[in-house]
Protein backbone atom coordinates (compact mmCIF):
# COMPACT_ATOMS: atom_id res chain seq x y z
CA UNK A 1 0.00 0.00 0.00
CA UNK A 2 2.86 2.42 0.80
CA UNK A 3 4.39 1.77 -2.63
CA UNK A 4 1.04 2.42 -4.34
CA UNK A 5 0.60 5.78 -2.57
CA UNK A 6 4.16 6.81 -3.45
CA UNK A 7 3.78 5.74 -7.08
CA UNK A 8 0.57 7.73 -7.35
CA UNK A 9 2.12 10.86 -5.84
CA UNK A 10 5.64 10.60 -7.29
CA UNK A 11 4.83 11.96 -10.79
CA UNK A 12 4.57 15.36 -9.09
CA UNK A 13 8.34 15.22 -8.54
CA UNK A 14 9.00 14.69 -12.26
CA UNK A 15 7.45 17.97 -13.42
CA UNK A 16 9.89 20.65 -14.55
CA UNK A 17 8.73 23.15 -11.92
CA UNK A 18 9.86 20.69 -9.25
CA UNK A 19 13.42 20.34 -10.62
CA UNK A 20 16.44 22.18 -9.27
CA UNK A 21 17.92 24.47 -11.95
CA UNK A 22 15.35 22.91 -14.30
CA UNK A 23 17.47 19.73 -14.58
CA UNK A 24 17.66 17.70 -11.38
CA UNK A 25 15.32 16.14 -8.88
CA UNK A 26 16.65 16.64 -5.35
CA UNK A 27 16.13 14.31 -2.40
CA UNK A 28 16.90 14.69 1.30
CA UNK A 29 18.15 11.73 3.31
CA UNK A 30 18.56 11.67 7.07
CA UNK A 31 18.54 9.42 10.10
CA UNK A 32 16.43 9.55 13.25
CA UNK A 33 14.99 7.20 15.89
CA UNK A 34 11.66 6.15 17.38
CA UNK A 35 10.69 4.26 20.52
CA UNK A 36 8.27 1.38 21.20
CA UNK A 37 6.93 -0.83 24.03
CA UNK A 38 9.39 -2.80 26.13
CA UNK A 39 8.95 -6.42 25.04
CA UNK A 40 11.57 -9.19 24.66
CA UNK A 41 10.95 -9.45 20.90
CA UNK A 42 11.43 -5.73 20.30
CA UNK A 43 14.50 -5.58 22.57
CA UNK A 44 16.07 -8.35 20.50
CA UNK A 45 15.08 -6.84 17.14
CA UNK A 46 16.07 -3.20 17.72
CA UNK A 47 18.18 -2.97 20.86
CA UNK A 48 18.23 -0.61 23.85
CA UNK A 49 20.09 2.64 24.45
CA UNK A 50 23.26 2.21 26.47
CA UNK A 51 23.39 3.21 30.11
CA UNK A 52 19.86 2.07 30.98
CA UNK A 53 19.21 -0.26 33.89
CA UNK A 54 17.54 -3.53 32.99
CA UNK A 55 13.76 -3.18 32.88
CA UNK A 56 13.86 0.64 33.05
CA UNK A 57 14.05 1.65 29.38
CA UNK A 58 12.42 1.06 26.03
CA UNK A 59 13.67 -0.41 22.73
CA UNK A 60 14.65 2.23 20.18
CA UNK A 61 14.91 1.76 16.41
CA UNK A 62 17.15 3.59 13.97
CA UNK A 63 15.11 5.26 11.24
CA UNK A 64 16.38 6.33 7.80
CA UNK A 65 14.05 8.47 5.67
CA UNK A 66 14.20 9.68 2.06
CA UNK A 67 12.17 12.78 1.11
CA UNK A 68 11.62 14.64 -2.13
CA UNK A 69 13.16 18.06 -1.47
CA UNK A 70 10.76 19.96 -3.73
CA UNK A 71 7.48 18.35 -2.65
CA UNK A 72 8.23 16.90 0.80
CA UNK A 73 6.87 13.48 -0.27
CA UNK A 74 8.31 10.54 1.67
CA UNK A 75 9.71 7.97 -0.74
CA UNK A 76 10.58 5.37 1.87
CA UNK A 77 11.54 4.76 5.48
CA UNK A 78 13.75 1.98 6.85
CA UNK A 79 13.72 0.80 10.46
CA UNK A 80 16.77 -1.04 11.74
CA UNK A 81 18.60 -1.81 14.98
CA UNK A 82 19.45 1.25 17.04
CA UNK A 83 23.17 1.12 16.29
CA UNK A 84 22.73 0.98 12.51
CA UNK A 85 24.68 3.73 10.74
CA UNK A 86 22.85 6.10 8.40
CA UNK A 87 25.01 5.13 5.40
CA UNK A 88 24.40 1.40 5.91
CA UNK A 89 20.92 1.64 4.36
CA UNK A 90 21.73 4.04 1.51
CA UNK A 91 22.03 1.27 -1.14
CA UNK A 92 18.31 0.60 -0.59
CA UNK A 93 17.56 4.31 -0.82
CA UNK A 94 19.46 4.58 -4.11
CA UNK A 95 16.96 2.14 -5.62
CA UNK A 96 14.38 4.97 -5.60
CA UNK A 97 16.64 7.36 -7.52
CA UNK A 98 17.17 7.92 -11.23
CA UNK A 99 20.33 9.03 -13.06
CA UNK A 100 21.10 12.74 -12.51
CA UNK A 101 19.13 12.88 -9.21
CA UNK A 102 20.84 14.80 -6.40
CA UNK A 103 21.03 13.42 -2.85
CA UNK A 104 21.49 15.90 0.02
CA UNK A 105 22.41 14.74 3.53
CA UNK A 106 24.72 15.30 6.49
CA UNK A 107 28.46 14.67 6.73
CA UNK A 108 28.11 10.94 7.41
CA UNK A 109 27.26 10.52 3.71
CA UNK A 110 30.41 12.29 2.44
CA UNK A 111 32.76 9.30 2.69
CA UNK A 112 34.77 8.11 -0.30
CA UNK A 113 32.76 4.88 -0.60
CA UNK A 114 29.37 6.61 -0.73
CA UNK A 115 30.56 9.28 -3.19
CA UNK A 116 32.07 6.59 -5.41
CA UNK A 117 28.83 4.58 -5.37
CA UNK A 118 26.82 7.67 -6.36
CA UNK A 119 29.21 8.40 -9.24
CA UNK A 120 29.02 4.78 -10.38
CA UNK A 121 25.22 4.96 -10.57
CA UNK A 122 25.31 8.39 -12.33
CA UNK A 123 23.79 10.04 -9.26
CA UNK A 124 24.99 13.21 -7.53
CA UNK A 125 25.63 14.02 -3.89
CA UNK A 126 25.86 17.26 -1.92
CA UNK A 127 27.06 16.93 1.68
CA UNK A 128 29.06 18.78 4.33
CA UNK A 129 32.68 17.66 4.36
CA UNK A 130 33.18 15.05 7.07
CA UNK A 131 34.18 16.62 10.38
CA UNK A 132 37.33 14.47 10.52
CA UNK A 133 38.48 15.32 6.98
CA UNK A 134 41.16 18.01 6.65
CA UNK A 135 40.26 20.47 3.89
CA UNK A 136 42.78 23.01 2.55
CA UNK A 137 42.12 25.43 -0.33
CA UNK A 138 45.77 26.31 -0.92
CA UNK A 139 46.51 25.74 -4.66
CA UNK A 140 48.95 22.94 -5.48
CA UNK A 141 49.22 21.99 -1.83
CA UNK A 142 50.84 18.74 -0.79
CA UNK A 143 48.84 15.79 0.48
CA UNK A 144 49.58 12.70 2.53
CA UNK A 145 48.55 9.06 2.42
CA UNK A 146 46.95 6.86 5.05
CA UNK A 147 48.84 4.35 7.13
CA UNK A 148 52.33 4.55 8.64
CA UNK A 149 53.53 7.27 6.27
CA UNK A 150 50.63 9.65 7.04
CA UNK A 151 51.58 13.18 8.09
CA UNK A 152 49.37 14.60 10.84
CA UNK A 153 47.45 17.76 9.93
CA UNK A 154 47.92 17.31 6.18
CA UNK A 155 44.99 16.65 3.75
CA UNK A 156 44.68 13.15 2.30
CA UNK A 157 43.01 14.40 -0.87
CA UNK A 158 45.07 15.43 -3.92
CA UNK A 159 44.55 18.98 -5.24
CA UNK A 160 43.40 18.92 -8.90
CA UNK A 161 42.11 22.33 -10.02
CA UNK A 162 41.29 25.80 -8.70
CA UNK A 163 37.69 26.87 -9.55
CA UNK A 164 37.45 30.13 -7.60
CA UNK A 165 37.78 31.49 -4.10
CA UNK A 166 37.59 28.52 -1.69
CA UNK A 167 36.33 26.38 -4.58
CA UNK A 168 38.36 23.48 -5.98
CA UNK A 169 38.47 20.02 -7.49
CA UNK A 170 40.24 17.36 -5.44
CA UNK A 171 40.79 13.62 -5.68
CA UNK A 172 39.62 11.34 -2.86
CA UNK A 173 41.45 8.02 -2.62
CA UNK A 174 40.00 4.65 -1.65
CA UNK A 175 40.83 3.80 1.99
CA UNK A 176 42.46 0.44 2.61
CA UNK A 177 39.90 -0.42 5.28
CA UNK A 178 36.48 -1.39 3.91
CA UNK A 179 33.41 0.16 5.60
CA UNK A 180 31.26 -2.40 7.40
CA UNK A 181 28.12 -1.48 5.42
CA UNK A 182 29.46 -2.52 1.97
CA UNK A 183 30.40 -5.99 0.75
CA UNK A 184 34.00 -6.85 -0.05
CA UNK A 185 33.23 -7.55 -3.71
CA UNK A 186 31.38 -4.29 -4.20
CA UNK A 187 34.11 -2.30 -2.44
CA UNK A 188 36.89 -3.91 -4.48
CA UNK A 189 34.99 -3.01 -7.69
CA UNK A 190 35.04 0.71 -6.86
CA UNK A 191 37.76 2.83 -8.53
CA UNK A 192 40.96 3.69 -6.68
CA UNK A 193 39.91 7.34 -6.50
CA UNK A 194 37.09 9.77 -7.31
CA UNK A 195 37.27 13.47 -8.25
CA UNK A 196 34.89 15.70 -6.25
CA UNK A 197 34.41 19.41 -5.64
CA UNK A 198 35.08 21.13 -2.32
CA UNK A 199 33.55 24.50 -1.55
CA UNK A 200 33.65 26.73 1.53
CA UNK A 201 31.47 29.76 2.31
CA UNK A 202 30.56 31.88 5.33
CA UNK A 203 26.75 31.80 5.56
CA UNK A 204 23.93 32.73 7.89
CA UNK A 205 22.54 29.70 9.73
CA UNK A 206 18.88 28.92 10.58
CA UNK A 207 19.16 30.87 13.85
CA UNK A 208 20.62 33.92 12.10
CA UNK A 209 24.20 33.31 13.28
CA UNK A 210 27.16 33.27 10.88
CA UNK A 211 28.67 29.82 10.30
CA UNK A 212 31.38 28.41 8.04
CA UNK A 213 30.04 25.78 5.64
CA UNK A 214 32.37 23.37 3.85
CA UNK A 215 30.69 21.28 1.14
CA UNK A 216 31.76 18.28 -0.90
CA UNK A 217 29.81 17.43 -4.05
CA UNK A 218 29.97 15.43 -7.27
CA UNK A 219 28.51 18.43 -9.16
CA UNK A 220 31.92 19.52 -10.40
CA UNK A 221 31.14 21.92 -13.29
CA UNK A 222 31.30 25.53 -11.97
CA UNK A 223 29.46 26.91 -15.02
CA UNK A 224 26.48 24.54 -14.70
CA UNK A 225 26.49 24.64 -10.89
CA UNK A 226 27.53 28.06 -9.51
CA UNK A 227 28.81 28.09 -5.96
CA UNK A 228 25.95 30.25 -4.67
CA UNK A 229 23.37 27.78 -6.02
CA UNK A 230 25.12 24.86 -4.34
CA UNK A 231 25.25 26.69 -1.01
CA UNK A 232 21.57 27.65 -1.26
CA UNK A 233 20.66 24.02 -1.99
CA UNK A 234 22.69 22.84 1.00
CA UNK A 235 20.97 25.33 3.30
CA UNK A 236 17.58 23.90 2.31
CA UNK A 237 18.60 20.63 3.97
CA UNK A 238 16.95 21.97 7.13
CA UNK A 239 13.62 21.09 5.48
CA UNK A 240 14.25 17.42 6.23
CA UNK A 241 14.32 18.19 9.97
CA UNK A 242 10.93 19.89 9.64
CA UNK A 243 9.53 16.90 7.72
CA UNK A 244 10.77 14.46 10.36
CA UNK A 245 9.23 16.63 13.07
CA UNK A 246 5.87 16.51 11.24
CA UNK A 247 6.13 12.73 11.04
CA UNK A 248 7.23 12.09 14.62
CA UNK A 249 5.72 14.95 16.65
CA UNK A 250 2.74 16.35 14.71
CA UNK A 251 1.53 12.87 13.72
CA UNK A 252 2.74 11.11 16.88
CA UNK A 253 5.17 8.55 15.41
CA UNK A 254 7.83 9.25 18.04
CA UNK A 255 6.54 6.37 20.20
CA UNK A 256 4.85 3.42 18.46
CA UNK A 257 2.40 1.10 20.22
CA UNK A 258 2.70 -2.34 18.61
CA UNK A 259 4.42 -5.02 20.68
CA UNK A 260 5.93 -7.21 17.91
CA UNK A 261 8.50 -6.48 15.22
CA UNK A 262 6.01 -7.18 12.43
CA UNK A 263 3.46 -4.90 14.10
CA UNK A 264 6.00 -2.08 14.49
CA UNK A 265 6.92 -2.26 10.80
CA UNK A 266 3.26 -2.21 9.78
CA UNK A 267 2.59 0.75 12.08
CA UNK A 268 5.55 2.61 10.55
CA UNK A 269 4.18 1.94 7.05
CA UNK A 270 0.76 3.31 8.02
CA UNK A 271 2.33 6.51 9.36
CA UNK A 272 4.26 6.90 6.08
CA UNK A 273 1.08 6.42 4.03
CA UNK A 274 -0.82 8.98 6.11
CA UNK A 275 2.08 11.43 5.88
CA UNK A 276 2.15 11.21 2.07
CA UNK A 277 -1.62 11.67 1.83
CA UNK A 278 -1.27 14.89 3.83
CA UNK A 279 1.54 15.97 1.51
CA UNK A 280 -0.65 15.38 -1.56
CA UNK A 281 -3.31 17.64 -0.01
CA UNK A 282 -0.65 20.28 0.64
CA UNK A 283 0.52 20.12 -2.99
CA UNK A 284 -3.04 20.64 -4.21
CA UNK A 285 -3.56 23.54 -1.79
CA UNK A 286 -0.24 25.14 -2.79
CA UNK A 287 -1.14 25.03 -6.48
CA UNK A 288 -4.63 26.45 -5.87
CA UNK A 289 -3.50 29.14 -3.43
CA UNK A 290 -0.39 29.95 -5.50
CA UNK A 291 2.13 29.63 -2.67
CA UNK A 292 5.19 27.37 -2.19
CA UNK A 293 4.22 24.01 -0.74
CA UNK A 294 6.71 24.52 2.13
CA UNK A 295 4.59 27.45 3.34
CA UNK A 296 1.36 25.43 3.59
CA UNK A 297 0.65 24.34 7.17
CA UNK A 298 1.14 20.59 7.62
CA UNK A 299 -0.87 20.65 10.87
CA UNK A 300 -3.80 22.40 9.16
CA UNK A 301 -3.78 19.92 6.26
CA UNK A 302 -3.73 17.01 8.73
CA UNK A 303 -6.60 18.56 10.73
CA UNK A 304 -8.75 18.95 7.61
CA UNK A 305 -8.06 15.35 6.51
CA UNK A 306 -9.11 14.00 9.91
CA UNK A 307 -12.55 15.61 9.64
CA UNK A 308 -13.06 15.60 5.83
CA UNK A 309 -16.01 13.74 4.32
CA UNK A 310 -16.26 12.18 0.85
CA UNK A 311 -17.21 14.81 -1.70
CA UNK A 312 -16.38 17.69 0.63
CA UNK A 313 -14.59 20.77 -0.68
CA UNK A 314 -11.15 21.49 0.71
CA UNK A 315 -10.96 25.03 2.13
CA UNK A 316 -7.94 27.29 1.82
CA UNK A 317 -5.30 25.99 4.21
CA UNK A 318 -3.27 28.11 6.58
CA UNK A 319 -0.16 29.58 4.94
CA UNK A 320 2.74 30.02 7.34
CA UNK A 321 4.50 33.40 7.15
CA UNK A 322 7.97 33.61 5.68
CA UNK A 323 10.25 33.84 8.75
CA UNK A 324 13.94 33.95 7.73
CA UNK A 325 16.37 33.71 10.62
CA UNK A 326 13.67 32.53 13.02
CA UNK A 327 15.09 30.92 16.15
CA UNK A 328 13.15 29.13 18.89
CA UNK A 329 14.61 27.76 22.16
CA UNK A 330 14.41 23.99 22.59
CA UNK A 331 12.55 24.03 25.88
CA UNK A 332 9.03 23.55 27.23
CA UNK A 333 6.95 26.21 28.94
CA UNK A 334 4.49 23.76 30.54
CA UNK A 335 6.12 21.88 33.42
CA UNK A 336 5.86 18.12 33.62
CA UNK A 337 4.33 16.45 36.67
CA UNK A 338 6.82 15.82 39.43
CA UNK A 339 7.15 12.04 39.24
CA UNK A 340 10.46 10.28 39.75
CA UNK A 341 12.07 8.56 36.77
CA UNK A 342 12.00 4.75 36.83
CA UNK A 343 15.54 3.67 37.72
CA UNK A 344 14.72 0.14 38.87
CA UNK A 345 12.59 -2.59 37.25
CA UNK A 346 8.84 -2.29 37.83
CA UNK A 347 8.53 -5.52 39.85
CA UNK A 348 11.21 -4.25 42.30
CA UNK A 349 9.37 -0.96 42.77
CA UNK A 350 6.04 -2.80 43.28
CA UNK A 351 7.60 -4.99 45.97
CA UNK A 352 9.06 -1.93 47.73
CA UNK A 353 5.71 -0.15 47.63
CA UNK A 354 3.88 -3.12 49.12
CA UNK A 355 6.49 -3.36 51.88
CA UNK A 356 6.09 0.31 52.69
CA UNK A 357 2.30 -0.03 52.87
CA UNK A 358 2.59 -3.11 55.07
CA UNK A 359 4.93 -1.35 57.52
CA UNK A 360 2.85 1.86 57.61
Amino acid sequence: MLTEVIDAALPATRRDEHRWLGRHRVFHIDGSTFSMPDTPELRKAFGMPSGQAKGCGFPVAHLLVLFSAQTGLLLDAWAGPLRTGDVAQTPEAAGHLLPSDVLVGDDSFSSYAHLALLSRDKLHGLFPAHHKRIVSFRPRRRHTTEGKGAVAGMPRSRWVKHLGKDDQLVEYFKPKQKPAWISRGEYDALPDSVVVRELRRRVRGPAGNRVTLTIVTTLTDPDLYPADDLVALRLRRWDVETNIRHLKITMGMDVLRCRTEAGVRKELAVFCIAYNLVRVVMLQAAARQEVPVARVSFADALKWMRHARPGGTMPDLVVNPHRPGRAEPRCKKRRAKQFDLMNKPRHVLRKRLKTQRKNA
